[in-house]
């Protein structure tokens, strides 16, 4: 056999191109592997799985993901509907009326928005609760916590912003609730007031905090948080034993049933976006207080009407601390909630109380 037969048989030393069969011909998946280790030569993606142990491939399990998809879910929205509200107070409210009428598919983007912000709010809140039931926050993992902790803050403030952008009557109640609790701080609370800028309107410096500032923050925490779950591992599940002889799955699994469960989702919020918008009322009338805020504020708003308004600083800080504070108050070796009876039953008391004092409010109590 002559030297060119022998180069061009098959095996004889011939390396097939990169991205195709040993055969030659180029499959469509060879094309999309290719096209992956492209990117991933270039920004090292790759370098941020992990594997998932068999435990943390379900919903329970998700929440942290879906809140992530509700977040970006609000910055899509929130651009999108940015382009034309106007933070300035005499046309706020009509600016929101434009884009529920005007705009190409605004109400939809805006109730789409709505729901996502309460979505986020629930799941973050039903995150931690999966973090703190099963021992999460234990040491290594305090300060992922404090992230996690830190996160949900910011989720609150950007639904209190949020109530006061629309500029109706509750966002205009909810503004004078907050003034009156920064004024009480002193020179800490100042930035929530007029007076850091009397001649700028703080319905704009509100608008800023809602749509760059908050949002920023919540960005870097996730990037931080995403971080940390990587250095340390997901967590073991307390009620396995021996996590060494639990099967693993690759990251891309993980992704894969948090992107199900994601769809899922933002089903149901268009679902609710379609059905139930959310309302907008009149522009605001100064020196009357007839609404309620959102439900999520149900919890601390009658101590206003029994206590005073400087009750209501007293209550939050108090409960925002103690979330703080939960690694360094529960540090015991023990993860399993069942062993953890003190922790858990101030936390059981804390939400019952919380639940009780919602539902006073929503069956009409706790008006000032």
């Amino acid at each position: 056999m002559s030297a060119g037969a022998r180069a061009g048989a098959p095996g004889a030393g011939t390396v097939p191109e990169a991205g195709t069969s040993p055969q030659g011909d180029e499959r469509p998946r060879g094309r999309w592997r290719r096209a992956v280790d492209a990117v991933d030569e270039r920004m090292g993606l790759k370098a941020l799985a992990y594997e998932v142990p068999e435990h943390a491939n379900n919903l329970g399990w998700s929440l942290g993901a879906l809140t992530a998809i509700s977040f970006f879910t609000l910055l899509v929205t929130g651009i999108y509907i940015a382009q034309w509200y106007n933070p300035m107070p005499e046309l706020a409210n009509q600016s929101v009326r434009t884009i529920m009428s005007s705009v190409p598919l605004g109400s939809f983007v805006r109730g789409l928005h709505y729901w996502a912000a309460q979505a986020m709010y629930v799941l973050a809140l039903l995150h931690m609760v999966r973090v703190f039931s099963h021992g999460s926050f234990k040491r290594p993992r305090e300060g992922n916590w404090i992230v996690g902790a830190s996160m949900l803050l910011l989720t609150f403030l950007a639904v209190f912003t949020g109530t006061v952008l629309k500029w109706d009557q509750e966002g205009f109640e909810a503004l004078t609730h907050n003034i009156e609790v920064a004024e009480l701080v002193g020179g800490l609370g100042v930035w929530f007031t007029g007076n850091l800028a009397p001649e700028v309107p703080i319905l704009l410096r509100l608008y800023t905090a809602h749509a760059v500032i908050i949002p920023g923050l919540i960005l870097a925490l996730f990037v931080i948080h995403a971080l940390l779950v990587k250095r340390h591992k997901i967590s073991p599940h307390p009620e396995i034993p021996a996590p060494a002889r639990e099967g693993v799955a690759p990251f891309t699994e993980h992704l894969k049933r948090a992107g199900a469960f994601g769809l899922v989702l933002l089903g149901v919020l268009a679902v609710l976006a379609v059905l139930i918008p959310p309302i907008l009322g009149p522009t605001p009338v100064e020196g009357i207080e007839v609404t309620r805020p959102m439900w999520m504020f149900w919890w601390f708003f009658p101590f206003e009407g029994w206590f005073g308004v400087a009750s209501v600083g007293v209550i939050m800080a108090v409960v925002f601390g103690l979330l703080f504070l939960v690694p360094f108050l529960d540090r015991g070796p023990k993860r399993r909630w069942r062993d953890r009876k003190v922790a858990v039953t101030v936390l059981a008391l804390i939400a019952v109380g919380m639940l009780v004092i919602s539902v006073y409010v929503w069956t009409g109590g706790g008006g000032h």
